[in-house]
């Protein structure tokens, strides 16, 4: 048997963010359903967990079919034993990960994002798993006065924190 790598090109549908994990059980698709169901009132998901044993089906479930058939085609592009991809938008992942995180059958949470990704997989005989993610670019430079400035203005302007004082 020969190890093979590949680098699978992931790109979340315009307005989405992506969660790319690795779970370890059936249970997950109805407990991830309710955890962001239970997180947001208004969010729109659709999710996909590849199983690694027994019948080996892609499982799927989310409140809007649009994003339950993207990532049920990005989960079989992805193909790794369980493998699982969160789609959703009008929430942010900020909002949805602690509770992911409380999650018993989930045992590692590779990205949280909106950017394209790049997930590296490791295929050798018939097992497939993730080996990690790259998000996004390299840095460009250090934020200055301006930029934390900015980054600050920006954060209470969507409501994540308290308005500066005058």
């Amino acid at each position: 048997m020969e190890l093979k790598l590949e680098v699978v090109d992931v790109t979340p549908p315009e307005g989405c963010n992506i969660i790319i994990a690795t779970s370890h059980f059936i249970k997950t698709v109805e407990d991830v359903f309710e955890a962001l169901a239970d997180s947001c009132s208004c969010i729109k998901f659709g999710l996909a967990f590849c199983e690694s044993s027994g019948p080996r089906l892609v499982r799927k479930a989310g409140n809007d079919e649009k994003l339950v058939e993207a990532a049920v085609e990005m989960a079989l592009k992805i193909g790794a034993g369980h493998s699982l991809v969160i789609l959703m938008k009008d929430a942010w992942p900020v909002n949805v990960l602690p509770r992911l995180k409380q999650l018993p059958e989930i045992a590692t949470i590779h990205a949280a994002t909106a950017n394209p990704l790049k997930v590296i997989v490791a295929e050798f005989g018939d097992g497939r798993g993730i080996l990690g993610v790259i998000d996004g670019g390299k840095p460009l430079g250090v934020e200055g006065k301006e930029e934390i400035k900015e980054r600050m203005e920006f954060l209470r302007k969507i409501g994540y924190k308290h308005p500066l004082p005058d």
